[in-house]
């Protein structure tokens, strides 16, 4: 569907109304709402796609529509990125170990509304090295969120998660960035996780996007694996991500996918 209403700024990014952050907001908590579903699913010896055929048939049942079905030949509801994977796994057969990390990534469509996120679960019993990266990488995130109001700019929103990262001696990936969603998958603008203060487009209220940092415990290269989907660190060091939708208004950022429960960090 195109998104046509609102205004463009210079830099291409839509200006959406207020009537719109409705439609963001039921879309944004039926995708956090399935990811709240799944925590039981997330143990040792259950399979990946088990847990992404849960997914699709959460989605169906709420009469929505998977946004990643069909996605450039893509068939899964979910991503599903364990350990050493930074973003875009595929779910399959392989099982989940005790101490495994990993992220699980949902887009839906909700009356023509684009509700996308993702956070860290742990199969077991969560080791400590990775409970620190996945604190570290949570809390980078609401870092981002909280430099994302009118007047910054997005390289304020990078530089707040990379200054925080990186003073805990770890690093944020480069290949990846965050995006403009709306009534489309992905638009500008390119949220990068990086950068330096006062730079990039300037954020207006009515802006809609993703801020959806990855972390590795070693270094930030990443590389994409045969299939064409699947991004590892190049190092096999820990990987983790944390994703919002965010709105901005007048006073800052409006999270649209807000887990229901409570429940969006792992160690709830």
């Amino acid at each position: 569907m195109d998104d046509t209403r609102g205004r463009l700024t210079r830099d291409g990014i839509r200006i959406h109304e207020d009537a719109d952050f409705a439609g963001m907001h039921k879309a944004g908590r039926l995708a956090a709402q399935i990811l709240d579903d799944i925590i039981p699913m997330i143990e040792p010896g259950r399979s990946t796609e088990e847990i992404d055929a849960k997914i699709t048939s959460m989605v169906e049942a709420a009469g929505a529509v998977s946004a990643t079905i069909g996605y450039k030949g893509y068939q899964h509801a979910s991503c599903i990125s364990v350990n050493h994977v930074v973003c875009h796994g595929i779910p399959g057969p392989k099982v989940l170990k005790d101490g495994d990390i990993l992220n699980v990534d949902v887009t839906v469509i909700e009356g023509g509304w684009y509700g996308d996120t993702s956070r860290m679960y742990v199969a077991g019993n969560l080791p400590r090295k990775a409970e620190r990266l996945i604190q570290v990488t949570h809390d980078a995130l609401m870092k981002g969120i909280e430099a994302a109001k009118p007047g910054n700019t997005f390289g304020d929103i990078g530089n707040a998660i990379q200054t925080y990262v990186e003073a805990n001696r770890m690093s944020v990936v480069r290949d990846f960035c965050g995006h403009g969603l709306g009534r489309v998958f992905h638009a500008p603008p390119n949220v990068l996780h990086y950068g330096r203060a006062g730079t990039g487009p300037v954020l207006e209220e009515g802006m809609f996007f993703t801020i959806e940092p990855m972390v590795n415990l070693g270094r930030p290269e990443t590389k994409v694996l045969a299939d064409d989907w699947t991004a590892v660190t190049r190092d096999k060091s820990l990987s983790a991500q944390f994703e919002h939708s965010v709105g901005i208004t007048a006073d800052g950022a409006d999270i649209f996918t807000l887990s229901p429960a409570g429940k969006f960090h792992p160690t709830y």
